[in-house]
């Protein structure tokens, strides 16, 4: 039995203080907001004293809270202890507080994954002294842990690029069903969507790269007229405004040297 930590018991903190409790493990929590406390969990007055005798804590607060959380727990940590950073710092924020005065060996973990459809199971990825604690605590209960080489920061530097992908991606998604709903066509754009989704991922990543580059005086004008449709449908157009600023700074950078 292990004596887990966990400094935030919103719906990801909550989530894994369930599964560790229902593993087997000694839970104690802390949160001075949520409403509730999970079942078999013991709740501390403060997260300092949530994390006497702990033998690693795990941190799901908001980024916002990373450094305050961090200055009040490692002091109180004993030598052999793990503290795992799972908000989503960036990577320099993370090499800091890898750096702060303490005993704990410092973990910084990346959610890779929607908690809230993929439970404690949701993969991740940590880095730091303390990574292999993570996966000795996470491991049992099913969770896909991947070590990232380097220092505290170097998981969230693959999650941070990670998320380039996928909260663009799903955002241009949101963007375009809305359109295609607005125009009366959401299952034919859905239809497109789900198409270019499938297939050979290697070689549509290829197809991006050599192609929007060559083609990006033409189709930055196009995304200029695509802005102006959903314009005259009512539905915001962010995205698509950001595509044909991308596309007309491409297009500089590459024109000139096609002459």
């Amino acid at each position: 039995m292990t004596a887990v930590t966990i400094i935030g018991l919103g719906e990801a903190g909550a989530t894994y203080a369930a599964a560790l409790t229902a593993a087997g493990h000694q839970v104690t929590g802390f949160d001075p907001v949520a409403p509730s406390t999970p079942a078999g969990v013991t709740r501390a007055a403060t997260a300092a004293e949530a994390c006497a005798g702990a033998d690693i804590v795990l941190v799901l607060t908001g980024a916002a809270a990373a450094r305050s959380v961090a200055k009040e727990c490692l002091p109180v940590l004993e030598a052999g202890s793990c503290y795992a950073d799972f908000t989503s710092s960036s990577p320099g924020v993370m090499q800091e507080l890898g750096r702060l005065p303490g005993k704990a060996d410092f973990a910084d973990v990346a959610i890779l994954g929607p908690v809230s459809a993929l439970g404690e199971k949701t993969p991740l990825m940590v880095s730091g002294p303390g990574a292999q604690a993570v996966v000795n605590l996470l491991g049992p209960l099913g969770v896909d842990v991947e070590i990232a080489e380097g220092e505290p920061g170097a998981a969230m530097a693959h999650k941070l690029l990670r998320s380039v992908l996928m909260k663009g991606l799903a955002s241009v998604v949101v963007e375009a069903v809305n359109a295609g709903k607005a125009a009366g066509l959401e299952e034919w754009i859905r239809a497109q969507i789900a198409s270019q989704l499938a297939g050979d991922g290697q070689a549509v990543i290829d197809r991006f790269l050599t192609g929007t580059v060559k083609h990006a005086l033409r189709r930055s004008k196009e995304m200029q007229d695509t802005a102006s449709y959903l314009s005259d449908l009512g539905v915001p157009a962010e995205m698509t405004t950001a595509s044909a600023a991308a596309l007309s700074r491409m297009a500089g950078e590459t024109v000139p040297a096609l002459r």
